[in-house]
């Protein structure tokens, strides 16, 4: 209602531009707070989207890698014992009950998934084969892709050492980073969560502007002296006080609760969040210009959301996606707002990056072509005839 007494109010003088935005900025914030779906949708939905999947990727990613498995010794022999002590010498191996068992035992155990495989140790100093056996349903499990590693690494060696050969090269294991400080994958996926919750704010927040459509609100702004683009971007700014609560309250939950490290360069994030932010805002503006009821509005919302939310690196990688997949995810707005606020955020990187400004660019692109878009939609005299 008081969109619809600014030009009464000003008895049909035209307002400058500051004017405009201010009153429509006020305005849309009295509705917003308003409304109590805003608060769940914008506030504590990204909450609770966010700890779900905290809880489900990076629950145990701290954790020791350890697994359980069962050992059948058929017929002890010098090389069965000495391949039982180096395996119940290793710490990321458990051997159930401490002792080999009969082999239908350890069958058993496999099939009701109490160990994660059993290893049938030689029959006799001159066998050559070591068996492992793991359950088909768990196949390409981690555990049995690990205990099949291990084993596949003792039989090399018992080969090397058979033929009175001795290793000459060995694998050295060393982690860099391209930026300060290195990243976790707790810190990886809070980043991307954070980012993801900022988007999907902007994506699916401006559907209170198909209502007022809907209403009829928005065909008589039109008949004012209001000016349609500062009328989206008061919207799109208020929707920006909304994110910045986000970022603040999901940074402190991710630290406090799951033990995230962040390592925040102040001015990168700054400028990574506000033109990823207002670029996901001009999304949803642009989504609402030509959405005609809240249905079709959140239908559009919610296919961009599950695309980008999948290909954009949010919960793993870009790289460890098929290759063909990651020509699309180069074109995504939410790549380049999820790794510019790992830059920001983890990374601590500067401001002055090629591959950050470049991401930045992107962002700007698709912000200022969808913002101008929908403005133009909502200028359209046909589109406000109908509604």
């Amino acid at each position: 209602m008081c969109l619809l007494r600014l030009p009464a109010k000003n008895g049909g003088i035209k307002i400058n531009r500051y004017h405009q935005f201010k009153m429509m900025f006020l305005a849309q914030l009295k509705l917003t707070l308003r409304e109590k779906q805003a608060w769940f949708w914008g506030i504590f939905f990204p909450v609770i989207l966010m700890v779900i999947f905290m809880v489900i990727f990076s629950g145990n990613s701290d954790e020791e890698f350890k697994t359980e498995v069962a050992v059948v010794d058929p017929s002890p022999n010098p090389a069965s014992e000495m391949m039982l002590s180096q395996i119940s010498g290793l710490p990321v191996l458990e051997v159930k009950s401490g002792k080999p068992v009969t082999r239908d035992k350890a069958e058993e155990w496999v099939k009701d998934q109490e160990v994660d495989a059993a290893i049938i140790l030689p029959e006799s100093a001159e066998a050559s084969s070591v068996f492992l056996v793991i359950n088909k349903e768990n196949e390409q499990g981690a555990a049995a892709q690990a205990v099949s590693s291990i084993l596949d690494k003792f039989v090399q060696q018992a080969n090397l050492m058979a033929a009175g050969a001795s290793p000459k090269y060995d694998l050295q294991y060393e982690s860099i980073t391209s930026g300060t400080n290195e990243l976790d994958y707790t810190d990886f996926l809070l980043t991307g969560m954070i980012a993801l919750s900022i988007a999907q704010g902007g994506m699916f927040g401006m559907v209170d502007l198909v209502d007022m459509r809907r209403k009829g609100l928005i065909k008589r702004l039109r008949m004012t002296p209001a000016n349609m683009g500062i009328f989206g971007l008061s919207d799109m700014v208020m929707r920006l006080l909304f994110s910045i609560v986000q970022i603040i309250l999901l940074s402190l939950i991710g630290v406090l609760v799951f033990g995230a490290n962040l390592y925040i360069n102040p001015i990168t994030l700054i400028i990574v969040f506000l033109i990823g932010a207002l670029s996901f805002n001009a999304l949803g503006y642009f989504f609402s210009s030509f959405s005609k009821t809240t249905e079709a509005y959140m239908g559009v919302a919610n296919i961009c959301s599950f695309l980008m939310m999948f290909l954009s690196g949010v919960f793993f990688p870009i790289e460890t996606m098929p290759e063909w997949i990651q020509p699309i995810s180069s074109i995504l707005p939410l790549t380049y707002f999820a790794e510019g606020l790992r830059e920001s955020m983890v990374y601590e990187t500067g401001i002055a990056t090629a591959a950050l400004w470049a991401g930045i660019g992107v962002m700007v692109i698709w912000g200022a072509v969808t913002f101008l878009l929908g403005s133009l939609l909502y200028k359209r005299k046909a589109i406000a005839a109908d509604r």
